[in-house]
């Protein structure tokens, strides 16, 4: 509530309050002056006034508003809960390069920004455009291109300000990509260690560019192959750094919130159509999210659980084995997939019985999956995107997979994990670390699951996978049981020869 006073009041107040001996200091109330030098008056807030009714309704419709799934995600920084991992820095953080708002002006990326003012001067000359015109782009479209970015990103920087770094950065970035696409980063005299940095850092989430900003870029090149060149240099730098093999289609940048989306949808085979909608589609029916592994009707219907009263999932999605040593003492072998996506892993027996085969695609293992894992799971984690979790629940699943370094080994071994990372006690202790406190699709692998537990509980399983091991482990063993199934059969025939030969006496 408050309260406005004429000049005179306000100081017979104070004088009356010095004159009962009260602390001006400590009783004054804070005030307002309102008007100008010749009417004078003084507005008092009340301590304790609280807003009206109709404002703190009105902050529900503003909240809700702002928090709105389905929308296009906005780039923004790691949510508060993976904030707090022990590797968040090493993983989150740029080593190299700051790119956008987030991490602009910090000290530790000063050295770069020359090198980036150099890039973006040579991506100006390809183009055949002078730096005016692509700037004067980027400038008109400004209040769009903020609009890709997390409001309290963006606030400390002016419309001028934030236009002239997303040029710079833009240019300087399909400046880079391009080098690289064509092997020609030498020619620039930059070092493969500073690469393979950059590189990395161009799939952090806070350091993310609106895939837009690329495009008003490449397509205002003076010729339409220009702009396609550098549209393929981008499908083949996603394509190298999928972690997947590089032989197949990359996605289409249809619908690209940024190079880290790519790089999502690479992985998965999404085309992004279902999880980003355009202007027009939001005020429309919205369009379902999709998973990787869909359930055929049959077993969607029988294996599908609901969750109860307390938001529990039903005991179906519950598993007993812990990693890959468990399932092979039950018979479960693992076999690669030839596949280019993450998303397609199957569990059959072979004739119905056995052994089981757990079929999974051939993955590369670098010093770049955890930070390229880590933040794609921070992306599928922002707020505002609306996802199947497909990146979160992959790692959730091969996580409940290896334990310690033996499980490593044997998906080396079976040419599903390529180790270029070192150890494998790091491989393990990599995705031990990123799959912690993950909460995973529950229908995406459901079945996978459901058909392992369903073949590790039965206890003929592990008695035949005992005599397999035991008998027929290396050649020798092989060897030795058939030479001993051998003896035992001259045994009984000789046997056989003996009790007839006494009936015939």
């Amino acid at each position: 509530m408050e309260h406005v006073i004429s000049m005179e009041e306000f100081h017979s107040r104070k004088v009356e309050r010095k004159e009962a001996g009260e602390s001006s200091r400590d009783n004054d109330q804070p005030v307002i002056v309102a008007g100008d030098t010749h009417t004078l008056t003084i507005t008092i807030q009340e301590r304790g006034s609280t807003s009206s009714k109709e404002e703190k309704f009105k902050k529900l419709k503003q909240a809700q508003a702002k928090v709105q799934l389905g929308t296009t995600p906005k780039i923004r920084e790691v949510v508060l809960m993976l904030r707090g991992h022990k590797h968040y820095r090493k993983y989150c953080e740029p080593r190299v390069v700051s790119l956008g708002p987030i991490h602009h002006g910090k000290s530790a990326y000063q050295l770069t920004e020359e090198y980036k003012l150099m890039l973006a001067d040579k991506f100006i000359e390809k183009t055949g455009r002078t730096g005016e015109e692509l700037y004067g782009i980027i400038e008109y479209n400004i209040k769009q291109l903020r609009g890709y970015y997390d409001e309290k990103v963006t606030q400390k920087y002016s419309d001028e300000d934030l236009a002239w770094m997303l040029f710079v950065d833009g240019c300087a970035t399909l400046q880079f990509i391009d080098l690289v696409a064509h092997e020609k980063v030498k020619d620039f005299k930059i070092k493969n260690d500073q690469v393979a940095f950059v590189a990395q850092d161009l799939f952090l989430l806070e350091n993310q560019l609106p895939y837009q900003l690329l495009n008003y870029l490449m397509e205002n090149t003076q010729n339409s192959e220009g702009g396609n060149s550098l549209k393929m240099s981008i499908q083949s730098f996603i394509n190298t750094h999928s972690m997947l093999d590089e032989d197949t289609k990359p996605p289409s940048d249809e619908n690209a919130i940024h190079l880290l989306d790519l790089l999502r949808k690479r992985l998965l085979g999404t085309t992004g159509k279902e999880e980003h909608s355009t202007e027009e589609e939001k005020s429309g029916e919205k369009l379902p999210s999709t998973v990787n592994t869909v359930p055929n009707k049959k077993d969607e219907k029988s294996e599908k659980s609901v969750p109860n009263k307390n938001g529990k999932k039903d005991s179906k999605d519950w598993h007993s084995f812990r990693n890959v040593q468990e399932l092979r003492e039950v018979g479960i072998h693992l076999k690669p997939k030839k596949s280019s996506h993450l998303g397609e892993i199957d569990f059959k027996r072979v004739w119905n019985f056995y052994p089981g085969i757990l079929s999974m695609p051939q993955i590369t293992v670098d010093d770049s999956t955890g930070p390229k894992f880590f933040n794609l799971i921070a992306y599928e984690m922002c707020p505002d995107f609306e996802n199947d979790f497909g990146i979160t629940s992959y790692i959730s699943f091969l996580d409940s997979l290896i334990d310690d370094p033996k499980d490593v080994i044997d998906l080396r071994n079976a040419d599903i994990l390529r180790n270029l990372l070192g150890s494998d006690e790091e491989v393990a202790l990599v995705f031990n670390e990123i799959g912690t406190d993950l909460v995973p699709n529950p229908d995406i692998y459901r079945n996978v699951r459901v058909q392992i537990q369903q073949y590790y509980k039965m206890q003929s399983m592990t008695w035949i996978s005992q005599v397999l091991h035991t008998h027929f482990s290396s050649p020798w063993t092989v060897i030795a049981f058939l030479a001993a199934f051998f003896v035992l059969g001259l045994s009984v025939v000789q046997t056989v020869y003996s009790i007839l030969a006494y009936y015939k006496e």
